[in-house]
């Protein structure tokens, strides 16, 4: 039986990974979860699945345990940020689905990493901040990093088997191309965006996403993160990954190939697709998800992205092309910037201004180790959170 650690059970990958390992309880079982705000949520999942351990804030911790003995659950109650690289290094497990948003995610993925685990890296934020030491950390402890990511999934799944023996360009490859949906403003111009709340913010055509990263498709920055995770993953440059806007989310993403072939996946967009891909992988098992029926998927449509009206991808491509510590200090203020937003302290239009104002103030440290760019994370947040003051409310 293959043990899984869950960190981020509560959020919508959380929930698609609970139903793809319900689905399989022959195969897997669920060795530890964590949870962070919704825990009447996390205390259901326990009675369900009976993990091991569950990991929640400290404050939070004592009132948990009480509510697992109330249950009669043996469930072992972990704390904060120590908990959750326990759970992820554990020597009892197999897999860890990394699916904590943003940077608190960090740490405890580095250290399923540094245990040499299966990674299945839902945290892309994760990859964006620590980039080289992440992928050499990979390297050295002979981990086994899977996308989740639906369009880094589908670009894995459309490359030669014997990826990560040679550079892409070794093998044929001319290009990625990153799909996006174009959010729920696609075709809206610069003028009108201004208006733009955190409720129509939030309600993705597509997807079932949380709040952050819902926000982050509106203005296209989980997409310019999703280029720099793209890059790291994939060995490649910005200029040799194209975004291309895929309204219908049918085509997850593509593989152009030097002799003229483009191998795409293509899909009903359900995150349980590239968990179950990854969770198996080479294998396949099922998923729950329906097979896609071409007959009513209509007709499928490409554009390119709108980077005067959604900047925050070009200031990704920027940030990877600076290096250092510039990515993460891109992360930091996005995320900044995205919670002044959600608590209408912040305009839409004014995430990337916030962002750009970060980044120009700073100056990118070369990353050597891990307390340098958690150092230099820090800065960035302190930083945004002052430039906030410069803006006028929405």
């Amino acid at each position: 039986m293959i043990q899984v650690s869950l960190l981020g059970a509560t959020g919508s990958i959380g929930q698609s990974t609970l139903d793809v390992l319900a689905r399989n309880r022959d195969r897997y079982q669920l060795f530890a979860v964590s949870g962070y705000r919704r825990l009447n949520e996390l205390l259901n999942i326990c009675r369900e699945h009976q993990p091991q351990f569950a990991v929640v804030p400290a404050p939070e911790a004592a009132a948990f345990r009480k509510q697992l003995t109330e249950a009669g659950l043996k469930t072992e109650v972990l704390e904060g940020e120590e908990g959750l690289v326990d759970i992820s290094a554990h020597s009892d497990v197999q897999v860890v689905v990394a699916a904590i948003v943003g940077a608190a995610g960090l740490l405890p993925t580095l250290a399923a990493v540094r245990a040499g685990k299966r990674i299945l890296l839902a945290n892309k934020e994760a990859l964006v901040m620590s980039g080289a030491l992440f992928m050499q950390a990979v390297k050295e402890n002979q981990a086994t990093l899977l996308p989740v990511d639906s369009e880094h999934n589908a670009i894995f799944q459309c490359l030669p088997d014997h990826f990560g023996s040679q550079p892409l360009a070794e093998q044929g490859i001319e290009k990625l191309l990153l799909t996006a949906s174009g959010g729920p403003f696609r075709g809206w111009s610069a003028e009108a965006l201004v208006g733009v709340t955190p409720a129509q913010a939030v309600a993705h055509p597509n997807w079932s996403m949380g709040q952050k990263i819902s926000v982050d498709s509106a203005t296209l920055m989980n997409k310019g993160l999703e280029l720099i995770e793209a890059c790291w993953l994939f060995g490649l440059e910005p200029e040799e990954i194209e975004v291309v806007v895929h309204p219908q989310s049918i085509i997850h993403s593509l593989v152009s190939y030097k002799d003229g072939s483009v191998l795409a996946q293509m899909g009903n967009p359900d995150m349980r697709t590239p968990i179950a891909h990854a969770l198996a992988w080479p294998e396949r098992i099922n998923a729950g998800v329906a097979p896609l029926d071409l007959m009513t998927a209509g007709s499928l449509s490409f554009e390119q992205p709108d980077e005067q009206a959604f900047p925050c991808l070009k200031l990704a491509r920027q940030a990877f092309k600076a290096g250092g510590t510039a990515p993460a200090l891109l992360n930091a203020a996005n995320e900044v910037a995205v919670e002044a937003f959600l608590q209408k302290r912040l305009g839409f239009t004014q995430i990337p201004e916030l962002i750009a104002e970060v980044l120009h103030l700073s100056q990118p440290q070369p990353v050597n180790d891990l307390d340098i760019l958690l150092s230099e994370d820090r800065r960035a947040r302190e930083l945004a959170k002052r430039s906030l003051a410069h803006f006028s409310k929405p």
